[in-house]
């Protein structure tokens, strides 16, 4: 699928690490480090814009590194990028550890996947139909 893309940072487009990557990194486009404190918060720039199609989104996830070695995650994850966006992708990151973390201008800090989702139209009814979970909900299916 071929995607619109403006890359107005001083680094690569975002790509695909392996052929069966479903994410592609997104870079800081940052002029100098940027410091976040634990549990601080910060808009951080990519210097990338895209024009999806309809019926498609882009997710801004987490890196699984930077949230297993350092704390630093996205905020509202997944970020969602509606098809009719056409602002600078910008990615909302918070520092969940209890040290100090340090941006650099170019590093990896989320990535991104592309994702068909569909419309649905609601059928309201009185009742829905029964399944074996029922109205089960968190944790409910156990732990094994």
């Amino acid at each position: 699928m071929k995607v619109k893309i403006v890359n107005r940072s001083a680094y690569p487009c975002p790509a695909y690490a392996t052929g069966q990557s479903a994410g592609m990194d997104l870079r800081a486009n940052i002029p100098e480090p940027l410091t976040l404190g634990p549990l601080e918060r910060a808009l951080v720039p990519t210097g990338i814009y895209i024009a999806l199609p309809a019926g498609y989104e882009c997710q801004v996830r987490p890196r699984s590194g930077l949230a297993v070695k350092h704390g630093i995650t996205v905020l509202n994850s997944p970020g969602t990028v509606d098809a009719d966006y056409r602002g600078e992708l910008r990615t909302n990151l918070v520092n969940l550890s209890n040290e100090p973390f340090t941006i650099n201008p170019g590093e990896r800090i989320a990535q991104m996947v592309v994702a068909k989702y569909e419309k649905v139209e609601w059928e309201e009814v009185e009742v829905l139909d029964s399944t074996e979970r029922g109205e089960g909900g968190f944790g409910s299916t156990g732990t094994k």
